[in-house]
């Protein structure tokens, strides 16, 4: 089995959680993931099985959409709310203010990241060392806040709309938008909208997923590993070509081919990502099952 499962991750799971739970119901031992959410965070999970682990370095870098909940007036050692309360002061600001906020934060940022975070200093994560109480110096990070915008309110919560780039803390961007606006925040709930290309609509439920198991229908659900690489030329090839291509080697491109591509055998089976220069192509990737 191989192939992409897009799953909405339930809250209180790890990533991992997630991974050993396709492990079990596909008794397929690759299996991987990008883009790690929060326990306390739901949504899109893109999820690599089998040969389609080898993918997994290419949807790293994608960027993320989020729903995500700020509870002003608090602030807490996780930045989110499973975390123990730091401090509490009073809320006095209007949506228009959080608004012109949030246009400050949009575009290119730097942010520390959280003590609570699996990013290692001296070899160790971030999050030991914060269990344990200790806290070190982090250097600031740049990543880009593509758009952000002010849902509307839901009880003491106001609801952002988050796109993001790879490696955003958005529970760090709330507690920073809080501290600019002078009374602190906590983020109180997160979902995931999509993953690069990837969205809720592609998402399956691990009881959905478990469904499909048993009855022997999970492999329909999975999307082809090629999916991630959507809008690239397609190649076709045949005879030598294809055997060079097989043995690593470059091979012939077709005419009008450069850059990126990607490349099929005689009877359509996805072979690899392939760079196309000079009138050769070379395999960036190769996602065949060797014989």
């Amino acid at each position: 089995m191989n192939g992409i499962l897009i799953v909405d991750k339930p809250s209180g799971w790890t990533s991992q959680d997630v991974c050993s739970k396709i492990r079990g119901v596909t008794h397929v031992r690759r299996v991987g993931h990008s883009g790690t959410l929060d326990p306390m965070a739901t949504g899109v999970l893109t999820v690599f099985i089998g040969r389609a682990t080898r993918a997994v370095e290419f949807a790293e870098g994608n960027s993320k959409r989020y729903t995500a909940r700020m509870r002003l007036g608090i602030t807490t050692d996780t930045q989110d709310t499973t975390g123990a309360t730091l401090s509490r002061r009073p809320v006095e600001v209007t949506g228009d203010e959080i608004e012109e906020v949030l246009r400050e934060f949009t575009g290119d940022i730097s942010q520390v990241p959280p003590m609570y975070s699996a990013i290692k200093v001296g070899g160790r994560k971030l999050y030991e060392l914060a269990r344990r109480g200790e806290s070190v110096e982090r250097a600031p990070r740049p990543v880009t806040i593509y758009a952000l915008h002010l849902l509307g309110r839901d009880g003491e919560d106001y609801v952002l709309d988050v796109r993001c780039s790879k490696g955003t803390y958005v529970r760090t961007l709330v507690a920073d938008i809080g501290e600019r606006l002078g009374c602190g925040a906590a983020m109180s709930g997160l979902r995931r909208t999509a993953a690069g290309i990837f969205t809720l609509a592609d998402a399956h439920t691990i009881e959905e997923i478990c469904a499909l198991a048993e009855a022997g229908g999970l492999e329909g659900a999975l999307l082809p590993t090629e999916s991630l690489f959507r809008g690239l030329p397609r190649v076709n090839i045949s005879g030598q070509a294809e055997r060079r291509a097989r043995n690593g080697n470059v091979f012939r491109a077709p005419v009008g081919i450069s850059g990126r591509c990607l490349v099929y055998s005689e009877s359509g089976e996805f072979l690899l990502l392939g760079e196309a220069a000079g009138g050769e192509i070379k395999t960036i990737k190769s996602f065949f099952d060797p014989v």
